[in-house]
């Protein structure tokens, strides 16, 4: 089989990964807010609840190391498809920001106007 399709094929797996990550993160995060409102339409102290509170935050601490670890195969996966000698890179429908420049990220960032 031609590498190109084989690294399209994990490519478009990797792809999936990462938006069943980022979706999985939104809907805890909103969980979250969900309780939180919970509680406060209830006139709930803020006690009740804490312990699964604790545990969907717990959770979406781990969710936030998942999404990273994938971003960091990613960068990875993509040394690798160069080292065999694809240079294609698989097109679709998501767009990509631009690379920054390495060390573009330790940059402040300010409001300007």
């Amino acid at each position: 089989m031609e590498k190109a399709f084989v690294v399209q094929r994990v490519a478009r797996k990797l792809f999936a990964t990462e938006r069943s990550l980022d979706a999985t993160m939104t809907e805890t995060a909103e969980l979250m807010a969900e309780f939180v409102k919970a509680r406060q339409d209830l006139k709930l102290s803020a006690v009740v609840g804490d312990a699964a509170t604790a545990k969907v935050i717990e959770a979406l601490a781990a969710l936030g190391e998942a999404r990273s670890a994938i971003v960091a195969a990613h960068a990875e996966l993509n040394d690798v498809r160069l080292r065999i000698g694809v240079r294609t890179k698989m097109a679709g429908w998501e767009d990509k920001p631009p690379e920054e420049p390495k060390g573009s990220a330790d940059r402040d960032l300010r409001q300007v106007g």
